[in-house]
């Protein structure tokens, strides 16, 4: 299974392939477009949200609602686009009425300057538009198809916002992906501890007013994966290096941890170390999940828990300092229309990500050219090393 992904911020769309979904799978466009909505929200998000209202729109590889086996093909259009029409139009030739968005101040921590030079863009538009964090609006609908696939073998994932600059928001760490769900949708910051709440708001308000803007911490829980996905043979075959990867792709990510992760660190082994158990309804077990759900890079039957730290967004409306890549004079860096904080939505991010490579890994293991049979030999593989 792979996707692949294209569009500019402001261009007319994003697309999206995904191949290696089985045949057979019944397709719920409006929970794709569930997940498009919940990106989109959260408290400190900035005003493109309320030109974008994102839907999904199925091009390829689904018939009826339901999935071909061959690629599916997703579009997501750009509202905001109508305003950007001559300066982001994808064949009309540069005048000086469309480069009048022309960026030469590159913001600090974006990819503005590097991508400038390593690309050869002089204007730093052409690196900015692709590496706006708007493209995980395509990544979210994929994720979106591979958690309906994932559902259908009885794993369940779950991503809320553990912490939000210096507040901590978590309670007692959970481990039930419904009670996350239920708990996170009681507020507009996907946390758990509601008495957190109004503390954060004006956190929030007050980072705005400051022209600043805040990072934090999101936590993924996913249920009922088998144990042996990945492998210890070699580096390249470990789930959990896998999962950091592709946690680490996503935009403004800086940090990834399994389990205890870094904590783990200052424990002794005696504390981190899950102790096996066995019984005989469910075989052999874990005592304890500290490893997140691996041992040896693989899944060892246990939740998977992964986290992740995102750094504050680079773009502020109080500038920092930049240089001109033309005069090569120091200036305030460009500023852009930015959210305050997208913790919020990042959570759907990571939980999708997260949803793609273990459904990466399932059809990496298991026939994935029809549902049926994918079932089946899941079943039929649960089963042998429940009684292993």
């Amino acid at each position: 299974m792979n996707y692949l992904t294209a569009g500019e911020s402001h261009g007319p769309q994003l697309t999206g392939i995904l191949e290696g979904i089985p045949s057979g799978l019944h397709l719920n466009i409006d929970e794709i477009n569930a997940q498009l909505k919940k990106r989109q929200g959260g408290y400190g998000r900035g005003n493109r949200q309320q030109i974008e209202h994102d839907q999904v729109t199925v091009v390829g590889g689904v018939r009826h609602g339901i999935t071909l086996g061959s690629p599916i093909a997703l579009v997501v259009n750009n509202r905001d686009h109508a305003h950007w029409n001559e300066i982001m139009d994808p064949v009309s030739p540069e005048t000086a009425e469309n480069t009048l968005r022309k960026v030469e101040r590159p913001r600090p921590g974006h990819a503005d300057l590097v991508g400038g030079m390593k690309y050869r863009h002089r204007d730093l538009r052409n690196v900015l538009e692709r590496s706006s964090a708007r493209e995980t609006a395509i990544r979210v609908a994929i994720g979106a198809i591979c958690k309906q696939l994932l559902e259908q073998l009885g794993i369940k994932i779950a991503g809320y916002v553990e912490q939000i600059g210096p507040v901590a928001t978590a309670g007692n760490p959970e481990l039930d992906v419904a009670k996350i769900e239920a708990e996170v949708e009681q507020n507009d910051l996907r946390i758990i501890d509601q008495s957190k709440v109004d503390q954060i708001h004006d956190l929030i308000d007050q980072t705005k007013k400051a022209g600043d803007t805040l990072g934090g911490i999101i936590r993924v829980v996913a249920t009922n994966v088998p144990a042996g996905l990945g492998s210890y043979v070699s580096w390249d075959t470990k789930l959990d290096a896998k999962l950091a990867a592709a946690v680490m792709g996503v935009n403004a990510m800086k940090g990834v941890e399994i389990g205890d992760g870094f904590k783990a660190a200052t424990h002794m082994g005696s504390q981190v170390m899950d102790e096996i158990d066995w019984d005989k309804q469910d075989g052999f077990f874990r005592n304890s999940d500290h490893l997140g759900g691996f041992e040896g890079g693989m899944t060892n039957g246990m939740p998977i828990i992964v986290k992740a730290a995102m750094k504050p967004i680079p773009t502020l409306y109080k500038p920092l300092q930049s240089v001109d890549v033309e005069t090569k004079e120091v200036k305030k860096a460009s500023v852009e229309r930015s959210d305050t904080t997208a913790i919020v939505p990042a959570s759907i991010v990571i939980e999708s990500v997260v949803a793609i490579e273990l459904a990466k890994a399932i059809t990496d293991k298991f026939d994935g050219d029809n549902l049926q049979r994918l079932q089946e030999q899941l079943a039929a593989y649960k089963a042998e090393i429940e009684n292993f």
